[in-house]
């Protein structure tokens, strides 16, 4: 038995998360305020600015933060990546957080980091794992009735949760979901059973 690399883009999107939060925790505090936070001032001439548009995924407040997402990044993660394939995955991922960024600094005056756009998506997207041709899937209805659901109502509470990320990466999960499943359905359609 050999413990393989298996969902490369998934354990290096952990790893890096990880070494991000030890680094600003022991040897470089406020890393994740400079690189890995987006604001809504956002200079568009910086260069740091426009990279945190994407890299405010790999900023966490603190471990129960992080864990908190991983868990669910990896338990959906590697078998989502094994399905659609790692450029494709990883693809989503930026895609997920460049949207989540954009639309946070147009809409909203407050910070953001975290993944839970990017686990919010891959939620979203694994429900469509089974879907065919004329069929909607019943697990993407209830993911989205229990998952999204929530959201929107703790979205009415004032805490430091971004209830409007975890729905945008839900909806950008949806999309991909419905984009990548649309070329599998219509080979279903046309095959022939006998």
């Amino acid at each position: 038995m050999r413990i393989t690399y298996n969902s490369p883009v998934i354990l290096t999107f952990t790893l890096i998360c990880s070494a991000v939060m030890m680094a600003d925790i022991a040897y470089i505090p406020g890393i994740t305020e400079t690189f890995f936070t987006i604001y809504p001032n956002m200079n568009p001439s910086d260069p740091v600015s426009t990279v945190r548009m994407v890299s405010h995924v790999i900023g966490h407040a603190n471990w129960a933060h992080l864990v908190g997402n991983f868990t669910f990044i990896l338990l959906l993660g590697p078998m989502l990546e094994e399905k659609y394939g790692s450029q494709t995955l990883l693809l989503m991922i930026l895609v997920t957080a460049l949207v989540t960024g954009l639309l946070n600094i147009t809409l909203f005056h407050t910070a953001l980091m975290g993944a839970s756009g990017v686990v919010f998506m891959l939620i979203l997207l694994s429900s469509f794992t089974n879907i065919r041709s004329g069929h909607i899937p019943l697990t993407f209805i209830l993911v989205i009735v229990l998952f999204l659901g929530n959201e929107v109502v703790g979205a009415l509470e004032h805490d430091n949760i971004s209830q409007f990320a975890h729905v945008v990466g839900g909806i950008c999960g949806s999309i991909f979901g419905y984009l990548f499943a649309r070329p599998r359905m219509r080979r279903n359609a046309n095959r022939s059973y006998h």
